[in-house]
């Protein structure tokens, strides 16, 4: 039987509970080229069925420069709050829980995290 629609086919669903995004993550030690404080960061990476880099992110307050991005990150914060310092316009804004944030390739700027983090971000 070549069935294209067949179950065998599909994608299979990926379910994460609120108790596991709001549980305990896997220390990473200080987040890389921080200049401020001592962020220290923990990490779980989601399952994406191989297609990408999602995962739940946490850092301490701390602070560094983010120069030229390499890639595009999206993040929704569901903790915390950070100030984040575009550096085409100056413009700092202070994001925290409920917001989402779209940082693109080559963007560059600054992360100030005031108040422990939490997010879960797709990195593509």
């Amino acid at each position: 039987m070549n069935d294209k629609n067949s179950q065998t086919d599909l994608p299979s669903l990926v379910l994460v509970p609120s108790e596991e995004v709001r549980g305990d993550l896997e220390p990473k030690g200080r987040r890389a080229g921080a200049d401020r404080g001592d962020p220290q960061v923990a990490l779980r990476l989601l399952d994406t069925l191989g297609r990408g880099n999602v995962g739940i992110w946490e850092c301490e307050p701390g602070g560094w420069a983010i120069p030229n991005r390499v890639d595009t990150e999206a993040s929704y914060l569901l903790a915390g709050a950070v100030d984040v310092t575009d550096d085409s316009t100056g413009i700092t804004r202070r994001i925290s829980a409920g917001d989402y944030i779209l940082m693109p390739k080559g963007w560059s700027g600054r992360w100030d995290v005031v108040e422990t983090v939490r997010k879960v971000y797709a990195i593509y």
